[in-house]
């Protein structure tokens, strides 16, 4: 047994990188602590504005939920201070699932929502046909006339403190817990689309000739939907939970396929293209196995969806092809994420 490398008396329970033995209590803390310096160090998101979560059921989304679940508690050391809502899109029928599996599936995923207590969106992907023809709309600072300035990170926080030492001084509830942005309780379960609907998704999927043009479109409808459904319910802000070991093949991904222009915005940890809808990527610093050891350690609950189907067992997709690649190449050079 080795010992942990930063308290140097518990036992640890799990080696992060090749020389980084931690305990469970010590690798909480470090978990716990890159998450609100990631998000204290960009000072992006401000206090009191309403912040939409993007929801798989995987992994790192559902490690994101946590962490932000115990940032808002009034026990924590630096209290987050922005409204959270919580969207999912619902993507069984372009994975092949029958109607009763996508239920079922559903049904986790509602279970899994309504326990965070935060307010949630479940959408299909069905409704991104529906959809205005551009994700992209101009952003506030290219429409607002000209004149001074908003306020700065500080002036907000300050401000933000202060109305809420009046309100507590009135006796009114908290801002991030205020009534208009809690469920009035349970939901109904939400109806599958109609069949037409279902099958005109499909016919544009297979349209796409390849595997690596079909998970492209499943990825350009799930953003558009996302953002559509933070701009119409008036969130500024988008929390995607893409891992370091996502945002690494990903960054492959898009250079394969020549995007190499926009790889600052597609993995960095803010994506301002979309006009007045910003997306954050909080989680881009933790690797897949600290998220696997965080969720199993402390108990998170996931909701594990297949991946898109195809007949090909060999090189199926780009996407896929640079996953294995890394993940390949990670097993005997620990540090090939981070580098990449």
């Amino acid at each position: 047994p080795r010992t942990c490398m930063k308290c140097g008396q518990g036992t640890a329970a799990l080696v992060i990188r090749v020389g980084d033995p931690f305990c469970r209590g010590c690798f909480r803390e470090y978990f716990v602590h890159k998450f609100r310096a990631m998000l204290g160090k960009n000072r992006v998101i401000f206090p009191g504005e309403k912040v939409l979560l993007a929801v798989s059921g995987g992994p790192a989304s559902s490690a994101m939920i946590r962490q932000v679940q115990e940032g808002l508690s009034r026990e924590a050391a630096k209290r987050l201070r922005f409204i959270p809502g919580l969207v999912y899109v619902e993507e069984g029928a372009v994975h092949r699932q029958s109607p009763e599996q996508r239920e079922q599936t559903l049904a986790q995923m509602e279970a899994l929502l309504q326990a965070t207590g935060f307010p949630y969106h479940v959408i299909h992907l069905e409704e991104a046909l529906e959809l205005p023809p551009s994700i992209l709309q101009p952003g506030p600072e290219r429409s607002r006339p000209p004149g001074p300035p908003g306020p700065s990170y500080k002036e907000a926080v300050d401000s933000f403190i202060q109305q809420q030492r009046q309100d507590g001084d009135s006796g009114t509830s908290v801002p991030g817990h205020s009534t208009q942005d809690t469920p009035a309780g349970p939901p109904a379960t939400p109806r599958l689309p109609d069949a037409a609907q279902t099958q005109e998704l499909l016919r544009s999927f297979e349209a796409a000739g390849t595997a690596t043009a079909r998970e492209e479109l499943l990825e350009m409808l799930r953003t558009h939907l996302i953002v559509q459904t933070a701009r119409d319910r008036g969130y500024a802000k988008v929390m995607m939970g893409e891992s370091l070991t996502r945002v690494a093949i990903k960054l492959l991904t898009n250079l394969s396929l020549g995007r190499g222009a926009f790889l600052a915005v597609d993995t960095g940890f803010t994506d301002q293209r979309h006009g007045d809808v910003m997306v954050v990527r909080p989680m881009r610093d933790y690797t897949a196995k600290e998220i696997a050891f965080y969720n199993f350690f402390f108990g998170v609950p996931t909701v594990i969806v297949p991946p898109l189907f195809t007949k090909r067992r060999e090189k199926p997709s780009i996407h896929q092809l640079v996953e294995r690649f890394l993940l390949g190449l990670q097993e005997e050079f620990p540090s090939t994420m981070s580098t990449v």
